[in-house]
């Protein structure tokens, strides 16, 4: 009886690493879908005011609100060592790429619908994939390259109908597309030396700043109340979407976490819908399914290995 409480207790010490790195990559996923599906909701917003405003003053709303906003919940007042970070210039190299696609993100959506450009940013991940291999030393798996292969083919079938008709615009997704993938790895690299709550201030600080003097330039004021509570809502929903980017990368590599960036496809979709009045044909609703199937295997995945 001995013999077998030691074995088991022995079992346990050899399970818990492996369950407590499921649990973690659980977590992360997690984060990552409800990132993405609040990321759906800021560029409809985006999207909508476009249409109504200069670009760069839909940016710049979004980054001075976004910093304003969470300089309320945390700043070096109530943080002291919220501005110390490990990494300055990897701080502003990052803040750099997530400002220039969100800017890239906002103009494609002036001309191509939410699930065109969309498809093309969801050319992520085999991005990230390539550069997590020699940058943070996390390669991805055959099992796994073939998953996010076969997401791709589900936004392909998305946006094959339209192929004659995408415009030069789908360039500014693509440009989106290359600085997305290289913040994700600059996220998941600064998420071993700074706290999230440094890496989303600085994001925010200097996007803000970056902006802040160009917004004189192309200020138009805002045409109704609802217009105005937009503008301050980007802010809030850009700030909350990407903490749980911070977060979620804390959690598990990026090249696990970027395949569940597919998930935006569905939400983009329905505020397409219901906001814009495009109704999802037959090639989006099978697309959809391939990329929801994609991702479930994945997450399969993450719990078989974990075993």
């Amino acid at each position: 009886r001995r013999h077998v409480r030691h074995f088991r207790r022995a079992g346990d010490l050899l399970t818990d690493p492996a369950n407590d790195l499921r649990r973690q990559r659980l977590i992360g996923i997690g984060l990552m879908c409800g990132a993405v599906a609040d990321f759906a909701c800021l560029d409809a917003m985006g999207k909508y005011l476009g249409t109504r405003m200069d670009v760069l003053q839909v940016v710049g709303v979004r980054y001075a609100s976004a910093f304003l906003l969470t300089l309320l919940v945390s700043n070096p007042i109530v943080r002291p060592g919220l501005l110390q970070t490990a990494k300055p210039m990897l701080q502003v190299g990052r803040s750099a790429l997530l400002l220039g696609s969100t800017f890239f993100n906002f103009m494609a959506f002036r001309y191509l619908q939410l699930d065109e450009a969309l498809a093309i940013l969801f050319s992520t991940p085999f991005m990230v994939a390539i550069l997590a291999g020699p940058m943070l030393g996390e390669w991805v798996g055959w099992r796994r390259w073939i998953a996010i292969g076969v997401g791709m083919v589900g936004v392909l079938v998305v946006i094959r109908p339209g192929l004659g008709g995408l415009q030069w615009a789908a360039l500014l997704s693509g440009a989106s597309a290359v600085c997305y993938a290289f913040y994700s790895i600059t996220t998941r690299m600064l998420s071993r030396y700074d706290s999230s709550q440094t890496t989303l201030f600085y994001s925010n600080m200097l996007g803000m700043a970056i902006m802040l003097p160009v917004l004189p330039f192309v200020w138009t004021p805002p045409q109704s109340i609802l217009i105005g509570a937009l503008m301050v809502a980007m802010g809030a929903f850009g700030a909350f979407g990407h903490y749980l980017l911070i977060v979620a990368h804390r959690h598990a590599p990026a090249s696990v976490l970027s395949p569940f960036m597919y998930t935006q496809l569905i939400w983009a979709t329905t505020f397409g819908y219901l906001v814009f009045g495009n109704v999802p044909n037959h090639w989006t609703l099978t697309g959809a399914a391939i990329v929801i199937g994609s991702g479930l295997y994945l997450l399969h995945r993450e719990r078989r290995t974990a075993r």
